[in-house]
């Protein structure tokens, strides 16, 4: 049995999708995919920032230790040089201290130096003095030259 198609049925049901395929195109299709299409740029936007947010944030991060390495290297020059500063000014002290001492230590050498000679000269004119008298004291009578104590 053999059914003869019935083409004004067809072309009406041709029509009716082409129709309905063009609605429904421009109501749903295009604009999800047109969501889909933006959905997808907008991931690979953000994608692409991502990475060069990481990117800067490397390169921050570098120069962070960087700038943390000239700072500790500095510190690290400045804290020598105030430490050789102060083992300079310590040496200049310490010499400085060394001359004062040695200056005291003569000057009180020479202070008694002369105290012991003034001593021993007073001792001599002293024994000069209380011999003249013991002599005479012995002797019961003056001494020639009276004057015997007081010869320098």
């Amino acid at each position: 049995m053999h059914i003869p198609p019935n083409w004004g049925i067809f072309f009406a049901l041709i029509v009716s999708f082409l129709i309905f395929w063009f609605i429904f195109s421009r109501i749903f299709f295009r604009p999800f995919l047109d969501l889909l299409t933006r959905r997808e740029r907008r991931f690979k936007e953000l994608g692409e920032r991502t990475e060069q947010l990481i990117r800067e944030a490397r390169a921050a991060e570098e120069q962070r230790e960087q700038r943390l390495a000239e700072v500790r290297r500095e510190g690290a020059l400045k804290r020598d040089s105030e430490r050789r500063e102060a083992e300079a000014e310590v040496a200049r002290l310490l010499e400085q201290a060394k001359a004062d001492s040695r200056a005291a230590l003569e000057e009180a050498r020479n202070r008694v130096e002369n105290e012991v000679k003034a001593a021993e000269k007073e001792l001599e004119a002293t024994s000069r003095a209380l011999a003249a008298e013991l002599a005479e004291r012995v002797l019961g009578r003056p001494l020639n030259g009276s004057h015997v104590g007081t010869r320098n």
